[in-house]
């Protein structure tokens, strides 16, 4: 009888969780015990590289919010709000781009806030990194003829929108539009270099067959549809 009952207490003392048996053993973590799955460093990139989105779609929104202010307290306000959020985007695709070097769409964006923040030497750099990583990438392409504006690498601004006006029609519309602007800055603040007589001719020019391409694109459209 007492032999039994040492061997019941026996089994009731190794069903309690967390009891160390004799033989050095131990109880089994429960689940909430686990440790927690590690993120490699593509999963950390990838994370940076979206904080860094959240950043940048906060400072476009406070440089819109700049452009269209009514008075100068606004403005310098707005402007002061989308410099610190286009400088902590930066960060966050530096950390991705150190993190996983293969990330484009990372180097591409390091080059966007780098060149909304005045570094168009910065810029350019990673829009070629994006580019050697991606061939083709219609949104470096715009991006880079947009940092060639502001080197006043006229000429390669404009190869720029003959590389995207092959492939991306809506993307060499924009950079056409940013050109358009920086011109008429140009001309805003004293610039009368014959330089911009030329460019605003191109312009001129690039419309005009964008419109007709446009215009014999739809003509095709419709005749199919006969």
């Amino acid at each position: 009888m007492r032999s039994a009952v040492r061997l019941l207490t026996g089994c009731l003392i190794a069903a309690l969780p967390g009891v160390v048996l004799a033989n050095g053993g131990g109880a089994m973590p429960s689940p909430s015990m686990s440790m927690p799955r590690v993120e490699s460093p593509q999963e950390k990139a990838r994370d940076a590289y979206n904080d860094g989105v959240r950043y940048v779609k906060k400072a476009d929104k406070a440089q819109e919010a700049a452009a269209h202010a009514d008075d100068a307290g606004r403005k310098d306000k707005a402007l002061k709000e989308a410099h610190e959020a286009y400088a902590a985007a930066l960060g966050k695709f530096r950390d991705a781009v150190q993190l996983d070097a293969t990330l484009a769409e990372a180097w591409n964006y390091y080059g966007y806030t780098s060149r909304k923040l005045g570094s168009y030497d910065d810029a350019l750099a990673a829009y070629g990194k994006a580019l050697s990583l991606k061939p083709g990438y219609p949104d470096a392409l715009e991006y880079r003829g947009e940092a060639y504006l502001g080197l006043n690498r006229i000429d390669e601004a404009k190869q720029s929108y003959l590389d995207l006006y092959a492939g991306n029609r809506q993307l060499a519309g924009r950079l056409l539009a940013a050109m358009k602007g920086w011109s008429a800055a140009q001309r805003s603040g004293g610039t009368t270099a014959a330089g911009l007589d030329e460019l605003d001719k191109w312009i001129q020019e690039r419309e005009q067959i964008a419109g007709q391409t446009a215009s014999l694109t739809r003509a095709g459209t419709a005749a199919s549809w006969r």
